[in-house]
């Protein structure tokens, strides 16, 4: 397993990126014919590239599976497209990230090799973008999702707001707040937009200690009202690493990936002197 980080200057970001990359390499198979399936990972607000790895045993799975993971950093920004500040994060994990990753690993290019999951504000991002993107992202996965654009329209300025919640910044990352709902950043609105065999297949889990419990479960009616197919659990637990670790696991599971298959590993070790 190779755990990479990669700097690179984005088009859409106008400036030097950085993302970390799982690429599942070392199995002693012999040498690989098919393309790495992708899960484009997204973090949560305060967080960045190395979130997953830090939080999660998403590098032992990814590798257990022969998953490539990609994961950027999106700067409290939510994965949205923002004219004002001409930064296109959306544009940069739905179109850019593709295309650079593609060009770096190897990478299958079929939509129902390429996944985007996320927790929180990338829960978000993942399912807008997702959405979005559906020609590109065969399945959505979304723990946690900030789901809060209803909350974001009505959002106010104060000394006693915290500061992701005050409207001056909200529109610094969205734009003008009153043309939020029935954009492409309204995950409602992308639903409404597409045909039901278009939308990608979607999971999504929320603990039952969240505070954004009842807008995931909201969301989730919305789904099941509009016929979607969806993969829908809660669990015991907050908004916390305990409980995203388990449930990308959950993720993977529900995912179209490969059986498991351990390789050669520090944590796996051949000890069987008969096979030596």
């Amino acid at each position: 397993m190779a755990l990479v980080q990669v700097d690179f200057v984005s088009q859409k970001l106008k400036r030097t990126v950085t993302i970390n990359a799982i690429i599942p390499v070392d199995k002693e198979s012999g040498k690989r014919k098919e393309k790495f399936k992708t899960l484009y990972l997204l973090h949560g607000i305060f967080g960045n590239y190395t979130d997953w790895v830090c939080g999660t045993r998403i590098q032992r799975w990814a590798q257990d599976h022969d998953l490539a993971v990609i994961m950027p950093s999106g700067e409290n920004k939510f994965y949205v497209d923002n004219d004002n500040s001409h930064e296109y994060f959306s544009q940069f994990i739905g179109e850019e990230l593709i295309e650079v990753t593609r060009a770096m690993f190897p990478l299958s290019h079929q939509r129902e090799d390429t996944f985007i999951a996320g927790l929180s504000m990338g829960g978000y991002g993942a399912l807008t973008n997702g959405l979005k993107y559906h020609q590109t992202f065969g399945y959505i996965a979304a723990l946690s999702s900030a789901l809060m654009i209803d909350t974001f329209v009505e959002a106010k300025d104060g000394k006693d707001v915290p500061y992701m919640m005050k409207r001056s910044y909200l529109t610094s990352v969205f734009g003008d707040l009153t043309k939020l709902k029935g954009s492409d950043k309204d995950y409602k609105a992308l639903i409404e937009k597409l045909d039901v065999k278009d939308v990608p297949a979607i999971y999504m889990a929320c603990g039952t200690e969240d505070a954004l419990l009842t807008q995931n479960r909201d969301y989730r009616d919305f789904l099941k009202a509009h016929h979607i197919p969806l993969t829908y659990e809660e669990g015991p637990g907050g908004h916390e690493w305990d409980f995203w670790d388990r449930y990308i696991k959950r993720v993977l599971e529900w995912l179209p990936i490969n059986e498991k298959n351990e390789g050669l590993s520090s944590g796996h070790v051949e000890m069987d002197e008969r096979k030596g």
